[in-house]
């Protein structure tokens, strides 16, 4: 992980304007508020495990960093990003929401929609950014989740807490293999920590039963994708739903529920193929192993979703 910037190797009167470049020209477009009269003092690194980016923030001068419906750019990339509060009590706001969060507590939150993160106090933060495709989530569901508290009590966010700091802290000594399969992992752990916190629905909108039952569609798909029987009528069963009550919680997201496993199936696929780990394994035995056997048809679906034969992505994209 990079330094890419430390206030005490600057003169007083630079550290202001160059903390605000350096996080419009990493994190943002974002802006800043803070005393004038405030001493800055902080460091700011940054780093890649494999798409994900992994951020590091420390300061001890209160302020906070905002992005308004200005800053926000129609082109710009569609990214969700994961706060973890790793000392201090950092403030997230979003969507009518406000998250104190405590030290080992995190928060998603979506970089194309107006936000605040806010210190009063000294903080550590780990930030994490995803591509939205990234997180086997519908977007629709996590418009709801926005600047909610994850604790780190139990289930998947018990195991997310310890990784996403770990990565944060020792990053730097990971290989390039061994990032790009680690980010598989913390995006899962992200996906399924989520997923749970909407079970909760005492801490959410009316409307968030439909949501949880939304996640948890998606995580037990997630976890059967290598089943090449897996369909329809086989999530409706183990949800104690209707296939017809099912095609209507995928028409929200404006795709089908066969084409939601298919996307995941490719992605899956995807990246084992950029990851030196399964080389070894023949391109056919790759799709088999997330659920489709038929050399020829995963052929024609991966081509048609990358624009290339899995092959031909393996060569290009493989880490080396």
């Amino acid at each position: 992980m990079g330094v890419l910037i430390r206030t005490t190797d600057l003169p007083a009167r630079q550290r202001l304007d160059a903390w605000r470049g350096i996080v419009c020209d990493t994190l943002g477009p974002l802006d800043l508020r803070i005393d004038p009269d405030a001493p800055l003092r902080g460091e700011i690194e940054l780093a890649e495990l494999g798409a994900v980016g992994v951020g590091r923030v420390r300061t001890s001068t209160p302020h906070s960093v905002y992005r308004t419906a200005g800053l926000i750019r129609s082109d710009g990339p569609e990214l969700y990003r994961v706060v973890l509060a790793m000392s201090g009590s950092p403030c997230l706001s979003q969507d009518g929401r406000q998250a104190r969060l405590s030290r080992g507590e995190f928060a998603i939150y979506d970089f194309n929609r107006p936000y605040e993160l806010a210190y009063d106090a000294a903080v550590q933060l780990a930030v994490f950014s995803f591509p939205r495709d990234l997180l086997a989530l519908p977007y629709g569901s996590v418009a709801g989740l926005t600047a909610v508290p994850i604790t780190a009590d139990s289930g998947a966010a018990a195991l997310a807490v310890p990784l996403l700091r770990r990565v944060a802290m020792d990053h730097a000594t990971y290989r390039p293999e061994s990032a790009a399969r680690l980010s598989t992992v913390v995006t899962d752990l992200v996906s399924t920590a989520v997923a749970e916190r909407a079970e909760q629905a005492n801490a959410l909108p009316p409307d968030s039963r439909q949501r949880a039952l939304q996640l948890r569609v998606h995580a037990f798909i997630e976890q059967r994708l290598g089943d090449a029987e897996l369909d329809p009528a086989t999530v409706a069963a183990a949800h104690h739903v209707s296939v017809r009550l099912l095609h209507r919680l995928f028409e929200s997201e404006h795709t089908t529920v066969a084409a939601w496993i298919r996307r995941r199936r490719l992605e899956r696929c995807r990246a084992d193929l950029a990851d030196p780990a399964f080389a070894h394994l023949p391109v056919s035995a790759v799709g088999a192993r997330w659920g489709l056997p038929d050399a020829a048809h995963f052929s024609r679906l991966f081509r048609s979703a990358y624009g290339m034969p899995p092959a031909e992505y393996r060569r290009a994209n493989a880490v080396r």
